[in-house]
C-alpha cells in the first residue's frame, strides 16, 4: 500500500487536451488505500499517472440533453475565427413573419387605395376644361390633356415615395408591435424550457388578459400538475415497495447468518447458506439503490455550500475500507471545488461513479483518476477509469436504470445497474450537467459539473 499527494500540474506533458484546474492551495488531498486499491501519482506512476493534473475533455452532454444553441461550449471547436460568430436560424421566426405580413398588408391596401385615387382624380381633371382667349377647341383639347398628364405623373410619383416611406415606418412599427403581441409567448417558453431542466413542480402562473395566449399557459400548467403528480406517485410507490421489500430480506439475512453460526452444520448447508447470503446481499444493494433513485429525484428542499474535494477523500477513504474483486490503482488529483447541493446526494454521486469505476475495470492493473475542482466557473468532479472498450453508441444507454454494457436486464454480479442512473438522478436534482465519452484504450470518463456556492 502507497499513500502520495496528488500530482501538481506540468506544462507540456502528455495528453494536454483540456483545461487545467485551479492550482491546489497545499498538498494534494490524501487517502488511505488498501491493496486492492492503491493511491499512486507523481514520476511514481506510470504514463497515466503522469497525466494528472489535466482535465480530460467532458466528450457529449448526457444529463440534461442540451439544447441546439448549447453546442460548442468548449473553446477551440468553432470553424476557425469565425467558430463564435452567431449565424441566422435556419427558419424564419414568427416575429420576423408577422412583421413582413404587417408590412405586405399595408402595401397591398397601400397600393390599392394609391390606384382608386389615381381613376377619381383623373375622372375629376378629365372634367376640367382650358378657357382662353384666341385658342380653338383641339388647342383646348391639347392643354386639357397635358395638363392631366403632368399632375397625374406628379401625383402617382410622390404617392409612391410616400407609400415607400411609410410602408418601412410600418415594417419597424410592425416588428415592435408582434415582439409586443409574441412577450407572452415569450415568457411561457422560457419558463417552459427552465421547468424541463429542473422540476415540474413549479407553474408558469401567466398573468394577463384572458386571451388565448394565457389558456395556453393556464393548459400548461394543467398538464404540468397531472405530470407531477404520476412522477409523485410513481415515486412513493418505488420508496413504498423498497421499504416493504427490506424488512424479509433483513430477516432473511438473519436466518441465514444464524445458520452459518451453527457448529453442526454441514459442509454442504453451509455452501447453499453462503450462496443465498450473497443473493440476499445483492438483492438489498438493489433496494438501496431503489430507495436512493426514488429520493434523487425529488425536488432539493435545503442547499449547503460542499465541497467537492472533502467529499471525493471520504469517498476513496470509505472505498479503501471495502474489499474488491479487482486491483485498481487510484490517482486523486483534488483541488477545492464548492457546489450547492445536498451533502448526502453528492457523496452518494461520487461514490457510485468511483464504485462504477472499480468494479467495471481490468482484472488486473486498472487504474482509475479521479479530478475535483473548479472549471469555467462550476464545481466539477470527474472520474476517468481503465476498462473495457464502450462504444460511443451505448454511453448514453449506460445512464438508463438496469442498463449495463453489452447487456440489457441481465444478472450481474457487478452491481443492479443503477450507479449511472442515480447519477444522472442526482445531477437533475442539482441542476447541474453531466458528459461522458469513451476513453482511449478502453474505460470511461465521466465528467459532472454543478453550480458553485455562491
Amino acid at each position: 500500500m502507497t499513500e502520495e499527494t496528488a500530482p501538481q500540474n506540468r506544462p507540456g506533458g502528455p495528453q494536454d487536451d483540456g483545461a487545467r484546474p485551479n492550482p491546489p492551495a497545499g498538498d494534494g488531498a490524501r487517502a488511505a488505500q488498501p491493496a486492492s486499491v492503491t493511491a499512486v501519482a507523481g514520476e511514481a506512476g506510470d504514463a497515466g499517472a503522469r497525466r494528472g493534473g489535466r482535465w480530460r475533455r467532458p466528450g457529449p452532454q448526457q444529463v440534461p440533453q442540451p439544447y441546439p444553441a448549447a453546442k460548442g461550449m468548449w473553446r477551440g471547436e468553432g470553424a476557425g475565427p469565425f467558430g463564435q460568430v452567431p449565424v441566422l436560424p435556419g427558419r424564419m421566426s414568427v416575429r420576423l413573419r408577422l412583421t413582413l405580413l404587417y408590412g405586405l398588408l399595408f402595401f397591398m391596401a397601400g397600393a390599392l387605395l394609391l390606384f382608386v385615387m389615381s381613376v377619381l382624380m383623373a375622372n375629376i381633371l378629365g372634367n376640367v376644361k382650358v378657357i382662353g382667349l384666341g385658342i380653338s377647341a383641339e388647342e383646348s383639347a391639347e392643354l386639357q390633356r397635358q395638363f392631366v398628364e403632368q399632375t397625374m405623373r406628379q401625383l402617382v410619383g410622390r404617392s409612391l415615395l410616400a407609400l415607400g416611406g411609410v410602408g418601412v415606418i410600418t415594417l419597424v412599427l410592425g416588428w415592435f408591435v408582434a415582439d409586443r403581441a409574441l412577450s407572452p409567448l415569450q415568457r411561457v417558453t422560457t419558463t417552459a424550457r427552465r421547468l424541463s431542466e429542473s422540476t415540474l413542480h413549479e407553474r408558469i402562473a401567466l398573468e394577463g388578459p384572458d386571451d388565448e395566449i394565457k389558456e395556453l399557459a393556464d393548459t400548461f400548467d394543467a398538464m404540468l400538475e397531472r405530470l407531477g403528480q404520476a412522477f409523485d406517485t410513481q415515486r412513493r410507490f418505488v420508496a413504498n415497495a423498497s421499504h416493504e421489500l427490506r424488512t424479509p430480506l433483513a430477516i432473511n439475512r438473519t436466518l441465514l447468518e444464524v445458520a452459518l453460526g451453527d457448529p453442526e452444520a454441514s459442509d454442504d448447508l453451509r455452501a447453499v447458506g453462503r450462496t443465498l447470503l450473497a443473493t440476499n446481499a445483492r438483492h438489498e444493494r438493489l433496494i438501496e439503490g431503489l430507495l436512493l433513485l426514488a429520493r434523487s429525484e425529488r425536488e432539493l428542499t435545503a442547499r449547503t455550500p460542499v465541497d467537492l474535494a472533502e467529499v471525493a477523500a471520504a469517498v476513496l477513504e470509505q472505498s479503501a475500507r471495502r474489499d474488491h474483486d479487482n486491483d485498481v490503482a487510484v490517482h486523486p488529483e483534488l483541488t477545492s471545488g464548492t457546489a450547492l447541493g445536498d451533502p448526502v446526494l453528492l457523496e452518494h454521486l461520487v461514490s457510485n461513479l468511483v464504485e462504477n469505476a472499480i468494479k467495471h475495470n481490468v482484472e488486473s492493473g486498472g487504474e482509475l483518476w479521479i479530478r475535483t475542482g473548479m472549471l469555467e466557473g462550476y464545481a466539477t468532479v470527474q472520474v476517468e477509469n481503465t476498462g473495457p472498450v464502450v462504444p460511443a453508441y451505448e454511453v448514453e444507454r449506460l445512464f438508463e436504470p438496469f442498463r449495463r454494457l453489452n447487456a440489457d436486464r441481465v444478472e450481474s454480479s457487478k452491481g443492479a445497474g443503477l450507479g449511472l442512473s442515480i447519477v444522472r438522478s442526482v445531477v437533475l436534482a442539482h441542476r447541474g450537467a453531466v458528459y461522458a465519452v469513451p476513453r482511449p484504450g478502453g474505460g470511461l470518463i465521466v465528467t459532472v459539473r454543478l453550480p458553485p456556492a455562491a
